[in-house]
């Protein structure tokens, strides 16, 4: 196969991804989580997009909270496939908001992509070089 010499930097490849996108998402969930109370309302109001109109303030601090920590945690490694699942619900819950206002797809497409992204780090794991893996039994050749 082509560029088959490059399968042995698997694991390197899913650590500069995870430690990208866990950085990406730590500098966006990071001004939202510090924002308080008023910015938490605001963003909690996106669940109405899903039908959810009570509590806007935990809603917006969870997904605050969910991008910045999450973020940290996929950088890490460290409790990656739930830390990937609240990233994933915090994009569809981004992407319902823009689609339910009827913005286009350029608005939704990063939620959209990276909810993408999120399915495929469930699946696939975080790779050897993470706190989660450093628990994982060696595999079998």
């Amino acid at each position: 196969m082509v560029l088959r010499f490059l399968d042995k930097y698997r694991d390197i490849g899913l650590l500069v991804l995870r430690i990208g996108i866990g950085v990406m998402f730590i500098m966006h969930g990071l001004p939202k989580l510090m924002g308080g109370p008023e910015k938490w309302v605001m963003l909690g109001g996106t669940m109405k997009s899903l039908g959810v109109d009570f509590a806007p303030m935990a809603w917006g601090f969870m997904g605050a909270f969910s991008e910045c920590i999450g973020g940290l945690l996929l950088a890490l490694g460290l409790f990656t496939r739930p830390a990937c699942f609240a990233l994933l619900a915090t994009m569809i819950v981004a992407a319902s908001m823009h689609i339910g206002k009827g913005d286009p797809f350029v608005k939704y497409s990063h939620a959209v992509e990276a909810g993408i992204l999120f399915i495929s780090l469930i699946l696939i794991g975080p790779g050897k070089y993470s706190i989660d893996g450093q628990h994982e039994p060696a595999k079998r050749a």
